[in-house]
């Protein structure tokens, strides 16, 4: 029996030790919107290199300064051994004639640490790969922020403000999770404002539901949308003053049409600020039809973090808008994710021969 033990335990060890997967797989190393691209020192510094930092070193969308949208470190594929092979988020770039016929994104999952995800870029040569990745530049974008929203979203889901989620459910029937920490509730009609505003670190983060009835698409113009967030802002959410309230800087706010779990979703980002006051900061705010009750459910999240950078805890925050959850959802699983754009899978035989 011993003799067993000890062989399990060495079968154990030899699997930690090795680059190859395993079933003990360690903590991921690296922040959130970190990633490693693995790639020569001599491609990384031509315009095909280049083309790919560009892409990762796009702005946060809505915010009312720059910040980068990745932070980015970059290895030599001789220097990517077991420290690097943990990295949260890799790009391995593969440039090969011989191998490859067209440019391809492919990616695998958790392969050396938890959570993990590595997308390989491949390519026969430098200027195809360059004309690729310029021309996907949203899909490398949207691909890592969801896999990061994601993560967001799993750990909210096991650790969230219970008191708000059964506000949520009793006012408008859906369900929504924030993070735990956010406990302050305000509660009026057709709406709901939470927030840590009792904090002392100078950042408040907040998130707002809101309903009206439904009465055709012209509920989602951006004139209309503007019109109903300003009018119910201003009745819910005063400044110390009679005169402050808050609004919306009608000159800085973007929208964007998606499709999620089916139906139209409207997703509006932009700054707001408080009348006849010094404050202010951004906003997104998600909007969908909740077709039970014919009503527009709104749900935003918007952060005060003066002098401070607000890109990580918008799209942390963001993260929750997507566990909304309206009446006719009720039959679907309750995992909350978002799907994530279409990206070859690498299967287990092309993991085992890399």
């Amino acid at each position: 029996m011993k003799k067993l033990l000890f062989a399990l335990f060495a079968v154990i060890l030899s699997a930690c030790s090795s680059d190859s997967p395993s079933l003990f797989k360690p903590a991921s190393s690296g922040m959130p919107y970190e990633v490693l691209v693995v790639c020569s020192d001599e491609f990384w510094e031509s315009p095909a290199g280049r083309a790919l930092f560009d892409v990762l070193d796009t702005d946060v969308p809505g915010l009312p300064q720059s910040e980068r949208s990745f932070r980015i470190s970059h290895s030599r594929p001789a220097g990517f051994t077991r420290l690097l092979k943990t990295f949260r988020n890799v790009i391995e770039v593969k440039i090969d004639k011989q191998l490859y016929t067209q440019t391809k994104f492919k990616f695998t999952r958790d392969e050396y640490s938890t959570p993990q995800i590595i997308l390989t870029i491949q390519s026969p040569n430098a200027k195809d790969f360059q004309e690729y990745v310029t021309k996907h530049a949203y899909t490398i974008i949207d691909f890592f922020t969801t896999n990061e929203m994601n993560y967001e979203l799993r750990a909210v889901q096991k650790s969230h403000n219970k008191a708000f989620l059964d506000s949520v459910k009793a006012k408008f029937e859906c369900e929504m999770y924030i993070p735990a920490h956010i406990v302050g509730i305000k509660s009026g009609k057709d709406f709901l404002w939470a927030s840590d505003i009792s904090n002392t670190n100078g950042t408040i983060q907040n998130f707002v539901i809101y309903s009206y009835p439904y009465t055709s698409e012209d509920n989602f113009s951006m004139e209309h949308f503007l019109h109903m967030r300003d009018s119910v802002m201003k009745k819910n959410i005063p400044g110390g003053r009679p005169d402050q309230y808050m609004t919306t800087e009608h000159d800085y706010v973007s929208m964007d049409e998606r499709t999620f779990r089916e139906r139209y979703l409207q997703v509006v980002r932009g700054l707001w600020s408080m009348e006849n006051d010094m404050m202010g900061g951004p906003f997104v705010s998600h909007s969908v039809v909740d077709e039970v009750n014919n009503k527009v459910i709104v749900a935003e999240a918007f952060v005060y973090a003066a002098n401070r950078k607000k890109g990580d805890i918008m799209r942390k925050l963001e993260a929750s808008l997507y566990s909304l959850r309206l009446p006719a959802d009720k039959a679907i699983e309750n995992s909350i994710h978002i799907p994530e754009i279409i990206i070859e899978q690498t299967d287990s035989t092309d993991v085992a021969n890399k």
